[in-house]
């Protein structure tokens, strides 16, 4: 389990990304799930939430976001007019439940605050999902001093995310560590900068609708 220990006393920043590494980007779906089922209940009567709920669980668990309104509307005979309503949700929704950090992220993050090191967010994805979740997780202070950029706004500037992170901080790539879900992301290494992966690092999700 990455540390504070773990981190060379000479980075002055370290980098993280949101999902799967923050929190658990399921925690967020889920809650999307639940959204959902719920206002077509509401709006329809049928299929009961619960059903519906279950279902978008196990075939996200099963088979990820692809295609997973098409799987719904077909065991359920879903009109497609609700799509729009399913993929609005992903974007606007407010959730039942707050986002919590990792516990070991939360001790990590502190930490680093308390020693002196920028704490930084870049973030793929739709950017206005991604704010969406950023609004709703539970910072316990942290977001008084975390600074979010997100990558898909900076490539339609046709700017290197990572390396413009670094120029409006005033880093050096050597002098910062990026916490990504994959070791070995394009972003960080094309910028130089240090990467360590962490998948494997967390514990199961952190928020439960059950």
């Amino acid at each position: 389990m990455l540390t504070y220990a773990d981190i060379d006393v000479r980075k002055k920043a370290v980098v993280f990304e949101l999902d799967g590494v923050l929190f658990p980007k399921k925690d967020y779906l889920l809650q999307v799930y639940y959204l959902f089922a719920n206002l077509l209940e509401y709006t329809e009567t049928v299929p009961p939430a619960k059903d519906l709920t279950d279902f978008l669980k196990k075939a996200y668990e099963c088979h990820g976001e692809e295609g997973l309104f098409e799987r719904a509307a077909e065991a359920f005979a879903i009109d497609q007019k609700y799509k729009e309503s399913f993929e609005r949700l992903h974007l606007t929704a407010q959730l039942p439940l707050k986002l919590l950090l990792y516990r070991p992220m939360l001790d990590l993050m502190d930490a680093l605050r308390g020693n002196g090191k920028q704490l930084l967010v870049l973030t793929e994805g739709n950017p206005t999902m991604q704010l969406n979740k950023l609004r709703q997780v539970e910072w316990n202070g942290l977001d008084k001093v975390v600074k979010v950029y997100f990558e898909e706004e900076l490539r339609k500037r046709r700017l290197n995310p990572m390396a413009f992170l670094l120029e409006d901080n005033g880093l050096q790539a050597g002098e910062v560590l990026c916490v990504c879900a994959d070791a070995a992301r394009p972003p960080a290494a094309a910028a130089g900068v240090e990467c360590v992966g962490a998948m494997g690092f967390w514990d199961p999700p952190a928020t439960s609708l059950n």
